[in-house]
C-alpha cells in the first residue's frame, strides 16, 4: 500500500488503502479506456453480445488487470511480462475497434475519442515498459 483515500459513510470518513498500481497514470488512463470501450460495446448489435462485445470488454479488462497484477512485489522481468500482456490486450482492443468500424456497427467519428485515448494508453504502457528494461 502506498497511500490512502477515504470514502464517506454518512458523516464518517473511512480510510481506504491504495496500492502502488492505483497511483500509476497508465492505470488511471486504462480505467478511462475501459469505460469508453464499455460504452461503445453497449451500442453494438445484440447479435454481437457473445462475440465482439464480449471480446472487446475482455481485452479492455485485461489491460487494467495486467497492469495491476504485474506492479506489486514483482521483479522487473516479471513486471515486464505483465506489461507485455497489457500491450497485447490493448492491440486486441484496437483490432476489435477495426472490426466495429469495418462492419459499420458505429460511425467512424464515434470511435475517434476512444482511439485517441487508447493511443495515450499504448504510449504510456510502452514508456513504462522501457523504464523497466
Amino acid at each position: 500500500m502506498i497511500a490512502e483515500k477515504s470514502a464517506k459513510t454518512g458523516d464518517e470518513a473511512i480510510p481506504i488503502p491504495l496500492y502502488k498500481f492505483q497511483k500509476l497514470e497508465v492505470y488511471r488512463l486504462a480505467l478511462d479506456y475501459v469505460d469508453l470501450l464499455y460504452t461503445l460495446a453497449r451500442k453494438l448489435p445484440e447479435a454481437e453480445r457473445f462475440n465482439l462485445k464480449a471480446q472487446i470488454e475482455g481485452a479492455a479488462i485485461s489491460i487494467v488487470l495486467n497492469i495491476a497484477e504485474g506492479s506489486t512485489g514483482q521483479s522487473n522481468p516479471e513486471q515486464l511480462r505483465f506489461l507485455s500482456f497489457s500491450i497485447r490486450s490493448f492491440l486486441e482492443s484496437v483490432a476489435c475497434l477495426d472490426l466495429i468500424e469495418r462492419r459499420q456497427y458505429l460511425p467512424q467519428h464515434a470511435l475517434i475519442g476512444v482511439r485517441q485515448l487508447g493511443h495515450k494508453v499504448f504510449v504510456k504502457l510502452q514508456a513504462f515498459r522501457k523504464s523497466l528494461q
